[in-house]
């Protein structure tokens, strides 16, 4: 994974609350990286957030608007600045009921001037938009797994919808011109320096002052709340390990009713919530949940640390600590705050404002012009392909990512969800792809046997999502190439275990022991009516990945203990790369997507031993031993590789394939 490394970092709105933790984070952590700070002193800022940072060398205060084009067009000249992390935003929702066109003022007008600026000066590395999880609107109350980054966006107030269209325009620059851009989405956030307009700081305040606690609703609505160090730390990450061109979620798993925050809240101060807890007139529309996926960030390295009760108490001691850091903040402590527009925004005591952190811009500075860099007249050539690829979160869809950048073939990660037709259009209309790959697909969490209780989440991806796209592709004269399974056999009286008979392209399923294998058994009898379609069966998948938890090698070599039966399996080290080859042969049809041959468990955990820790040591189980801890039997097979091996003759057996592509490279000595 390459690491970026900025030199001079633009940082809007860093005298705001999350900003404030980030820019102090860096200052602290990088006294190499020279840290500018712009930011027009809103009500909702204070200069007292970034006193950490203010007697740093590394560190510049510019007080302006982003709406400034030829103040944002100085600063990235002056400064040299190669990165931006834009957080400058107006973001309290109930105030965006009462003054939208401020927030259009402020989240895309803003944005876009800064994103022109950076096209205009050709000299930004990163740019770094901070979105939120409330573009993807409402999630459902029994959805198991959260919004993606992938999701389709469907914001329901006026401050989702700017964000989510400032969201468009970053991306739009991002394709149109070639800005190197990455985009945020994250959960609430809390802790110290928060203004009190938000929900946290707002009961805390309240409570200090032996005030009721009024709840929107009944308070049923559920929301994730993650430290504010903890978001600081996700930045710094993102910064440095996010890849240009994704989106990344700051999420958590761990969701609270806003009721039990409140409660929660009263129990730290002693209060009764009974009498101390009043229900008031909702907002017009109040998202029952958001819920995010937020495990691409974990591949980058980053987890939350901060439980939930020790970032409340510190937060809680911090406002004791600190109750007139805001000044008067009554209106903001009433059930239905409106925008609060105090002029002169706040600053350091005395004469501190002027002492040498604060960058001042003279009337001659502020009219200097910036000239466009000058780019050549003639169009680029069109390149012969452009893949969209669908599962960007999962393993098979972030290797074929990164297998198109190797390769240097244009991509991009469909937004819309499989199962919604308009969302598919939406993605074909925007990307203009050759090409359709369908990665997506629910193979259960951590298993199979998720599936056994998630029946109607599994159809609706697997089945009907599948045959939406297809179909959708097929509208649109685009091949898909779908990524399927093997799993759909069991060896039986004519192709027993052993024999080398392996199941062919055109043999009909026999396996129905779990419902995950049911659903692509019938998805791929379906398909077949699409002429559009390269269906690839991929069984047992393997990389040379040994950390990844779905590796095949992984999985096995963690088990206690393991069944020993030969299996046909997936090498995809060197499959993926012939799956990309067979989308530019406009392959179509089933395909035995495995190496030739077949593998047991124990000669695989024998190469483990041998190659990678001397001292690994397992046992076996019986298939009715194993029976007794799953929920859903396993399948077991071997498939026929023939059709794939005539089109593919280099295409090794998997004994060797995994000795080159697996053990070889992760050889221990």
């Amino acid at each position: 994974m390459a690491t970026y490394t900025p030199k001079n970092i633009l940082i809007t709105g860093a005298a705001g609350f999350i900003a404030s933790h980030v820019c102090n984070r860096l200052i602290r952590n990088y006294p190499d990286y020279k840290i500018v700070v712009l930011d027009k002193l809103d009500y909702c800022s204070n200069l007292k957030n970034l006193l950490p940072s203010k007697l740093s060398p590394n560190f510049r205060f510019v007080k302006g608007d982003i709406g400034s084009a030829d103040l944002v067009n100085y600063l990235l000249i002056a400064e040299s600045i190669d990165t931006i992390m834009h957080f400058a935003a107006q973001t309290h929702v109930d105030n965006s009921f009462g003054n939208s066109f401020e927030f259009t003022k402020n989240n895309i007008y803003g944005t876009h001037v800064l994103l022109e600026a950076c096209k205009v000066t050709g000299q930004i590395r990163r740019f770094i938009h901070v979105s939120t999880d409330e573009v993807y609107g409402e999630t459902d109350e029994d959805a198991v797994v959260g919004n993606h980054e992938a999701s389709q966006l469907l914001p329901t107030n006026p401050y989702s919808a700017t964000k989510a269209g400032a969201e468009m325009l970053v991306m739009a620059y991002g394709r149109s011109y070639g800005l190197p851009v990455i985009t945020t989405r994250g959960n609430n956030v809390y802790g110290p320096n928060q203004f009190p307009e938000k929900l946290i700081p707002k009961f805390i305040l309240l409570a200090m002052r032996g005030k009721v606690l009024p709840i929107h609703g009944d308070g049923s609505n559920v929301r994730s709340y993650l430290y504010c160090e903890d978001v600081a730390e996700a930045f710094e990450v993102i910064l440095h390990k996010g890849e240009v061109g994704h989106v990344y979620n700051i999420g958590t798993k761990r969701e609270r009713r806003v009721i039990d925050v409140a409660k929660d809240i009263c129990k730290i101060f002693g209060m009764d919530p009974e009498t101390n807890i009043k229900f008031v007139e909702n907002r017009p529309f109040n998202d029952q949940r958001y819920f995010l996926d937020d495990e691409k960030l974990k591949i980058l390295g980053w987890s939350e640390r901060t439980a939930w009760e020790e970032g409340l108490r510190k937060t809680m001691e911090w406002y004791t600590q600190n109750p007139d850091w805001w000044g008067d903040v009554s209106g903001a402590l009433l059930p239905h705050p409106r925008m609060l527009m105090m002029p002169g925004g706040r600053h350091f005591d005395g004469s501190e404002e002027n002492k040498s952190s604060t960058y001042v811009l003279s009337n001659s500075t502020q009219s200097r012009m910036v000239v466009p860099v000058t780019r050549s007249s003639g169009s680029p050539q069109k390149p012969p392909y452009k893949f969209l690829i669908y599962g960007r979160t999962g393993w098979i869809g972030g290797l074929l990512g990164k297998l198109c950048e190797k390769q240097s073939i244009p991509y991009e990660y469909g937004r819309g969800r499989l199962e919604d037709r308009s969302s598919l259009i939406a993605d074909i209309q925007n990307v203009k792809p050759t090409h359709i790959f369908n990665a997506a697909g629910v193979t259960g969490r951590p298993n199979v046997d998720w599936c056994e209780s998630h029946k109607t989440e599994t159809i609706r991806t697997n089945v009907a999502g599948t045959l939406t796209l297809a179909d959708v592709c097929r509208e649109h004269g685009l091949l898909m190439i779908n990524y399927a399974t093997g799993c759909i056999f069991e060896y039986n009286a004519a192709h027993p275990e052993g024999s080398g008979f392996g199941f062919k392209e055109e043999d009909k399923p026999n396996f129905t022991g779990s419902f995950y294998s049911k659903t692509k058994a019938m998805v791929e009898e379906l398909l077949k009516e699409y002429d559009n379609v390269c269906t690839l069966r991929v069984r047992m998948p393997i990389s040379s990945d040994l950390n990844n938890p779905r590796n095949f090698i992984t999985k096995i070599s963690r088990y206690n203990k393991v069944v020993n039966i030969p299996n046909s399996m997936t090498i995809l080290d060197e499959l993926l790369p012939i799956s990309i080859e067979m989308a530019k042969r406009n392959l179509k049809g089933i395909w035995n997507f495995t190496n030739p041959g077949v593998v047991s468990h124990n000669e695989i955990l024998e190469m483990y031993k041998s190659y990678i820790d001397s001292n690994f040591k397992w046992a076996n189980f019986t298939l009715e031993e194993q029976a007794k801890v799953i929920v859903a039997p396993r399948s077991n097979n071997e498939m026929d590789a023939t059709k794939l091996k005539t089109e593919f003759p280099e295409l090794l057996s998997i004994k060797e394939s995994l000795i080159k592509y697996v053990f070889e490279p992760n050889k221990r000595t």
